[in-house]
């Protein structure tokens, strides 16, 4: 058996084809496959798009991001940028691009979203990762990235609950979470 390094892995998650419907991310080496989302995760992710001026901001969802200097490709539910920062083309957006990027915590990605990413992100200095939870009813903003690699993390935490204004000073708007969603029925867990 061959072992394979992160850069192998780099290698083998651009060739891989996964099945329809399966979202696939590569963070920090490990391929990462989940199920279509529910039904509320995509309301909410189409709930903040629409409160996003298209004017001004290109709103992508489920691109692949280009982590510089990791062996990550992660593919948030929705990335935000200038328009006129927008590549011509390409499968790989360079985090150097990007203004903000949204994640919608589903039953099993909170991990994830909330440790692994958050870290991902802050390396890549993303100014503003912006965490969307239907299971605690918040959002959680997060701004000032420092650090390197697994180290990385934001220096600025805001939780909003679901109901109140969140400000996006990033943006230069103010959202609203009034009609965000919950999974009901589903165990809390102890994040942020």
């Amino acid at each position: 058996m061959t072992a394979v390094d992160e850069r192998g892995m780099t290698k083998l998650f651009e060739e891989l084809e996964p099945p329809e419907g399966v979202k696939v991310e590569l963070l920090r080496g490990e391929i990462v496959m989940m199920a279509s989302p529910d039904l509320v995760h995509n309301v909410i992710v189409e709930e903040v798009l629409d409160q996003i001026p298209r004017k001004r901001w290109a709103r992508l969802q489920t691109q692949d991001v280009d982590i510089l200097d990791e062996a990550s490709e992660p593919v948030p539910d929705l990335v935000v940028l200038e328009r006129e920062a927008m590549p011509g083309s390409g499968r790989l957006l360079p985090c150097s691009l990007i203004t903000m990027v949204v994640e919608v915590v589903s039953k099993t990605s909170v991990a994830r979203d909330y440790e692994v990413k958050r870290s991902i992100y802050a390396a890549g200095k993303v100014p503003a990762y912006l965490i969307v939870d239907p299971i605690m009813a918040q959002c959680v903003l997060l701004t000032k990235p420092v650090g390197e690699g697994e180290r990385a993390d934001y220096q600025v935490q805001q939780v909003t609950k679901f109901g109140d204004p969140l400000p996006l000073e990033v943006l230069g708007l103010e959202l609203d979470t009034g009609d965000f969603g919950t999974f009901p029925g589903v165990k809390p867990h102890r994040y942020p």
